[in-house]
């Protein structure tokens, strides 16, 4: 059996109950290199094989797997965050399925959660943003047709870019070409959750400036947008007196 469990973003103790206890029973545990805290690994029992990914192919990692399997052991899948976002899981997946190897999904807590307590920023504020994009910047890894950031800055939503902190410029220049607001909210969280974490909030027209200045080139978020300034937000209609819900009558103050 296989499980791809969500480290969470870095922090021993936000990895979740359930992942931590495969953690525990593992045989065999291939995790994401420096992308996933080593101290993690602690619990694993002893004689437990812990292989880096970082340094292997997925034909490498594939064949640990079946390895383990045919010896009748259990392997943990050790993604960062959440696996389903940026966690190349799919791939992995149907290749297991083609090998007739059972697996399971453990979801965890992802960095973009992180980075919002980190920066105690809500990402929707009534009246600012109700959406959240989550997205990346194009690199040596292309983007669909239409998912540019170009085009989704279009949305003027709260927008968490993954893997775009070494491209900070590219990105201030494309969400200003977009229309963005030069003094429009930013920030950068690097290591998020992690006990070197970093927090730098400025603008959209500082943002490359921030980035430089702080040496952040990788293991960061982008937060773009004026939730980070968490000002002019209307209050919750949920929590206003004089709102009616299915547990109480509104009323007039």
């Amino acid at each position: 059996m296989v499980y791809f469990v969500g480290a969470g973003p870095g922090a021993v103790d936000l990895i979740t109950i359930r992942g931590q206890q495969k953690l525990k029973e593992a045989d065999l545990v291939i995790y994401a290199g420096s992308l996933v805290n080593p101290e993690l690994l602690a619990v694993c029992k002893p004689g437990c094989r812990i292989c880096n990914s970082a340094v292997m192919t997925l034909e490498e990692v594939l064949a640990a797997m079946q390895e383990a399997e045919s010896a009748g052991m259990m392997t943990v899948r050790l993604h960062t965050g959440d696996p389903s976002l940026y966690g190349a899981v799919r791939e992995q997946m149907d290749r297991l399925d083609a090998l007739h190897i059972p697996y399971e999904s453990i979801p965890g807590v992802s960095s973009f959660c992180a980075a919002a307590a980190a920066l105690n920023v809500e990402y929707t504020l009534p009246s600012v943003s109700q959406s959240v994009i989550i997205t990346r910047m194009a690199g040596r890894t292309p983007v669909p047709a239409g998912e540019q950031l170009e085009a989704l800055a279009e949305h003027h939503a709260t927008m968490v870019l993954f893997l775009s902190a070494g491209m900070a410029a590219a990105v201030q220049e494309k969400l200003l070409a977009a229309g963005y607001r030069s003094d429009c909210g930013a920030a950068i969280v690097y290591k998020a959750s992690w006990k070197d974490e970093e927090t730098y909030t400025c603008t959209v027209g500082t943002l490359a400036e921030t980035a430089a200045a702080h040496g952040i080139d990788s293991t960061a978020l982008l937060i773009i947008g004026d939730v980070v300034n968490h000002q002019n937000y209307e209050r919750s209609k949920l929590y206003d007196p004089a709102f009616s819900t299915g547990f109480r009558e509104g009323r007039q103050e």
